[in-house]
């Protein structure tokens, strides 16, 4: 079973920056693929960003690529999300969620955060 707590969400204003941050616990965080997603009211679930089990592949949402970079430290069991140049758009509630298996539909993914609130102001 892994724990996962996101962190680092809040208002900013578009053209701005926000780091998320997923603290895991719970289980061998090199074990597992870590991914981002995001989830904006009346809309469903849709991935973000995506890191492989050493961070040594990544893959992004075409959405987000060359604004967003996925990043991780199994040596402290952390996942980031750095966020730049962010738009209205990109307003949602980020979660992260660690899978075994490679993949970028939530569906597949086994173990979520509670989620944090990104809120871009025009």
């Amino acid at each position: 079973q892994v724990h996962l707590v996101e962190s680092g969400g809040g208002l900013v204003q578009a053209g701005g920056s926000l780091r998320l941050s997923c603290a895991a616990s719970g289980g061998t965080f090199s074990s597992y693929i870590m991914g981002w997603f995001r989830q904006a009211p009346g809309k469903e679930r849709e991935f973000v960003a995506v890191i492989t089990w050493t961070g040594v592949r990544t893959y992004y949402a075409d959405s987000v690529k060359g604004r967003f970079t996925i990043s991780r430290d199994n040596a402290k069991n952390m996942v980031y999300l750095q966020m730049n140049s962010l738009k209205p758009e990109d307003t949602a509630n980020y979660y992260c969620a660690a899978d075994r298996s490679y993949g970028i539909s939530p569906m597949q993914y086994d173990y979520w955060g509670q989620g944090t609130q990104v809120t871009v102001s025009a």
